[in-house]
């Protein structure tokens, strides 16, 4: 018969349009809508209009006509549209698709094999390229031994290899899924879809079948046969969503491969059918639509070729109506664009019944905006669905491998420790206190040993440490023979590691109430990741046994690739959609989200296995095929009665480029005199901006914090004094309020460390030869640096860097540790000492510690400070701004130090010990230009005693930073003094 072919055209809802047809054909009698065979391309689809015929029902009871999704067909199915007096016995032999896990496991296999990848883990990542592959190839319906007809010695030296890796997976792999008795889903997708095709050639349903001639259905060319043959049975009609009839000819015989219009194009020469011939669907209740949307949407999509028309546009053709419900909103961050659409979305509920979708597929963006909703307490969750690493439960089972396989890192196992799920059978309120003491006083710094044992090595010296130790048992208890496992670094068979993992992370979860079973396999997410893991328990004889690290990066990857969508949307009248469940979707308001190149569009993905010659010689479609779809989804829904169309000029902090559709549409703007509205955004974004912005801000003063005397230290090492003197405020945090900086988690060792590693070994050499140095003085030096390095357990790749320079310091020390005790001879080191005193309010204590006191041959001392950094100079040590050494010589001459009679001081020396440069150790003597060490010591002493009383008023404040020029090099209290918000620097970022 002559085929029959509808088009519901851009600017009408698809959904309510053709159940508002089917319900006007069939009024007066309800029943016949069972009568009615819809063919959908996706349950998604069925879903849209099943819930378009109930809202246009108003709600009553009706009976549906059959839907059926022919993008997810399977027997059954065929089996009940099949016509009634068809043998189906053949689409019912179809043998089952293999699933999508257990392929990608053994074309791992099978990837690893043939040389491809050095580990499984690695071919399980290509693997899904390849599965991609081969569901392309069997789509187009294309014999691998086509592969026979492409010429290698044609392509570059890396494509003739995958040609040949291609033909040896090609001779295996029909191989293994005959002996599976599976086929690949696309294959049996086919075979279901020939076969529906067969029984309806040969007995023609005799009651209405309409098919939608989705784009996307479009592309896999079986289901193309099959909307081709529903268009021509008795009472069959092919009804298409948003075909241009307005378009002129030449323009239509022009489309390119990236034009929405191409795969309808495709499908009505397939049926045989002109666009003249096209019927407009009809319908007696009219939908107002504004067809000059439609016309700007149609040229802005014009072919390359026929761009030149837009010159001859009209404001007849396209008026200002065309910008009426349509606006444009240009962010500049992501995160702006998603606080922006959420205030649209809110303020689309403040009018009853209105309906708001976004659409977007850009996942990031959907997140943040279901996230930014939550702001006035309103949920919405991501159609387009989450990968569960990304979820509670998959973040779970990666932090517990992760932390097993990385001996219990102080960063993985903060993580993992402070996971909502953590509870191992242990009270919460201890699990809390116990985890923050760890943390505090065991993660900070330097990493401690591997393991348990390196934990409780961490914590041996705290005290109070018994209850810490006692939860820490309890822990291990849990994981003893997972983390046993991991540590071995052995292969072992990937189904006990994979059982051994899951009942640590059962146990690890149990509550005092509740089983980690319970917990963890809950909810869409839990049943997902239950559903997944048994599967994949159910493959793993397909995978080898693996190392620790290949097991976290397989289960890593495989997590990544599964999606886990929401069954039902958790608003009603609010919706975050992705492309593909957009489709057919209606709603009063669309959104249109991430309108930047390479997002929407995105970019034509990389094949790793053909170029673009070889596909196109091989017969596989254009990439492009996918911006053709990205374009077709985007004029739909950009006809939508209001429209807002969203992107972000920035992400990440790189400029990003608007989509190649919104470059074209300002192009036919400018062309007929028109302009996207600008105060509509601009009130738009004004108002995000409001949300978070007080009404008045009132500047607070810089701090200058005034405690009572009682309150005020009345002890200070000479190192405090400094920063007493460059920064009060930092006296005031540290010893008033009693806060004390954290160190980082996991930190590398730095300047400090390093700092510390070279005195002790300094410390030590002196301390062992005090009055010779032995012949083999720089080994003897270099095995108390080997020493040193040891007991503060450097990583290795941070001693290869340190190393080389303490060498050279062991070097240069020695021979100027030659000729110093040619004068002066070894007394003390890292000795400790205390002056105290009596000012305004009441005995301050001075305490010290020099690294070194050596003893001239006239009785006189000599007090060094070795110094691994920043050395300070000559005039800041005589303006009391580096009083360090003046007060440590204070302190002997007063008699402070243990060990050692008050004497006079006649030097005061660095040692600068860098390692770097021409000088790895240089002697640097404090003598400022006419100022003996005597006025040193009396000017720190009288500097002191006034500093102390000056405190000791209750009016003098602990200010920060009082002198610019004389603030100190680094401050762990600047965010706590706000020092950005009055501070001047001559960084501008730095500056208030």
């Amino acid at each position: 018969m002559s085929p029959t072919v509808y088009s519901i055209s851009a600017g009408h809802s698809f959904a309510d349009a053709l159940a508002q047809g089917i319900l006007e054909r069939t009024v007066g009698n309800p029943l016949s809508l069972t009568d009615y065979t819809i063919l959908l391309p996706s349950r998604r689809a069925c879903r849209t209009l099943r819930e378009a015929f109930l809202r246009l029902s108003g709600g009553k009871a009706i009976l549906l006509p059959a839907l059926h999704p022919i993008g997810d067909i399977d027997a059954e199915e065929v089996a009940m549209f099949q016509a009634a007096e068809e043998d189906v016995t053949e689409s019912l032999d179809i043998p089952p698709a293999i699933s999508r896990l257990e392929r990608q496991l053994l074309l791992a296999k099978t990837i690893q094999k043939a040389g491809m990848t050095q580990s499984f883990d690695q071919g399980v990542a290509l693997a899904h390229e390849l599965g991609n592959f081969l569901d392309e190839v069997q789509t187009e319906r294309l014999g691998f031994e086509g592969l026979t007809k492409l010429v290698p010695e044609e392509f570059a030296g890396h494509w003739q290899k995958t040609l040949e890796f291609l033909k040896i997976l090609t001779e295996y792999w029909p191989a293994i899924l005959g002996e599976r008795g599976v086929i690949d889903y696309a294959a049996r997708r086919n075979l279901l879809l020939e076969a529906q095709i067969k029984a309806w050639e040969k007995h023609p349903p005799q009651k209405p079948v309409i098919a939608v001639g989705d784009p996307l259905t479009i592309t896999v060319p079986a289901a193309a046969e099959l909307l081709a043959l529903v268009a021509k049975l008795p009472q069959g009609a092919l009804v298409l969503p948003g075909l241009d009839m307005g378009m002129d000819a030449v323009s239509w015989d022009k489309l390119g491969e990236d034009h929405p219009q191409l795969n309808l194009k495709k499908l009505m020469q397939l049926v045989g059918i002109k666009r003249d011939a096209v019927q407009n669907w009809e319908l007696k209740k009219k939908t107002a639509v504004n067809e000059s949307r439609v016309r700007l949407m149609s040229e802005a999509m014009r072919p390359a070729d026929t761009t030149e028309n837009w010159r001859k546009l009209t404001t007849e053709e396209i008026s200002p109506h065309a910008l009426e419900g349509f606006m444009r909103l240009d962010c500049d961050t992501p995160q702006e664009e998603a606080d922006v659409i959420a205030f649209i979305m809110r303020e689309a509920l403040e009018v009853p019944a209105k309906t708001c979708a976004l659409i977007t597929p850009d996942r990031r963006l959907a997140r943040r905006v279901s996230l930014s909703l939550k702001r006035w307490g309103i949920n919405v969750d991501d159609s387009g669905g989450q990968p569960l690493t990304e979820l509670s439960i998959g973040t779970w089972l990666m932090l517990t491998a992760e932390m097993a396989e990385e001996a219990l890192a102080p960063v993985t196992l903060l993580g993992f420790l402070k996971h909502p799920y953590l509870a191992a059978n242990i009270p919460f309120t201890e699990m809390r206190d116990m985890v923050q003491m760890l943390d505090q006083r065991a993660l900070r710094g330097p990493r401690p040993s591997q393991g348990f044992q390196g934990l409780r090595d961490a914590i041996a010296s705290l005290k109070s440490n018994e209850q810490l130790l006692l939860w820490l048992n309890k822990l291990e208890s849990h994981m003893r023979e997972f983390t046993n496992m991991m540590a071995s670094k052995h292969e072992t068979p990937f189904p006990e590691m994979l059982t051994c993992h899951i009942r640590m992370a059962e146990a690890l979860a149990t509550t005092v109430d509740e089983s980690g079973a319970a917990r963890l396999w809950q909810g869409e997410a839990g049943e997902a990741a239950s559903e997944f893991l048994n599967n994949l328990l159910q493959s793993s004889r397909d995978i080898p046994p693996l190392s620790p690290e290949h097991y976290v990066s397989l289960l890593g990857t495989l997590l990544k690739s599964q999606t886990v969508r929401s069954r039902y949307g958790t608003h009603p009248r609010l919706s975050i959609l992705g492309q593909i469940e957009a489709r057919l979707y209606c709603a009063d308001m669309v959104i249109l989200g991430g309108l930047n190149e390479g997002t929407w569009p995105d970019l034509p993905a990389h094949d790793p296995w053909m170029s673009r010659p070889m596909r196109k010689k091989f017969g596989l479609p254009s990439p492009e095929k996918s911006i053709s779809l990205a374009a077709h989804d985007f004029v739909q829904a950009g006809t939508a009665p209001e429209v807002i169309i969203t992107r972000a000029r920035k992400v990440d902090g790189t400029p990003t480029v608007p989509a190649r559709w919104l470059l074209r549409l300002e192009t036919v703007l400018k062309a007929v005199g028109l302009e996207w509205p600008e105060a509509p955004a601009l009130k738009y974004r004004q108002w995000v901006k409001d949300l978070d912005t007080p009404a008045a801000v009132t500047p607070i003063l810089r701090p200058a914090p005034m405690p009572p005397v009682e309150a005020r230290p009345r002890q200070l090492s000479v190192t405090q004094i400094e920063s007493w003197m460059r920064d009060p405020y930092q006296i005031y945090a540290r010893y008033v309020l009693r806060l004390k900086a954290l160190d980082p988690v996991d930190a590398d060792p730095g300047g400090a460390e390093r700092g510390t590693f070279i005195h002790a070994a300094l410390e030590k050499f002196i301390k062992t030869f005090p009055d010779a140095l032995p012949l083999d003085a720089e080994k003897q030096l270099s095995n108390f640096g080997r020493a040193a390095l040891s007991e503060m357990r450097i990583p290795q790749e941070v001693e290869a860097f340190w190393w080389p320079r303490f060498e050279k310091i062991v070097v240069e020390f020695i021979r100027q540790e030659h000729e110093w005790r040619e004068e002066v001879k070894p007394y003390l080191t890292e000795t400790s000492g205390k002056w105290q005193f009596e000012a305004k309010g009441g005995p301050f204590v001075l305490t010290g510690k020099a690294d070194r006191i050596d003893k001239f041959r006239d009785g006189s001392y000599a007090i060094i400070d070795y110094k691994s950094g920043f050395t300070p100079e000559n005039n800041a040590v005589k303006s009391g701004l580096s009083p360090q050494l003046p007060l440590e010589a204070l302190i002997l001459e007063c008699g402070g130090f243990d060990k050692i009679t008050a004497g006079k001081v006649n030097e005061l020396v660095y040692w600068k010990v860098t390692g770097s440069g021409q000088k790895p150790v240089e002697k640097k003597s404090v003598k400022p230009k006419d100022y003996s060490v005597g006025e040193m010591i009396a000017d720190a002493a009288t500097g002191l005693q006034e500093l102390v009383e000056r405190f000791d008023d209750p009016a003098t404040p602990y200010l920060s930073q009082p002198h610019a020029d004389a603030k100190p090099r680094f401050s762990d209290y600047e965010h706590l003094a706000r020092t950005k918000e009055w501070g001047v620097s001559g960084d501008e970022e730095d500056a208030a």
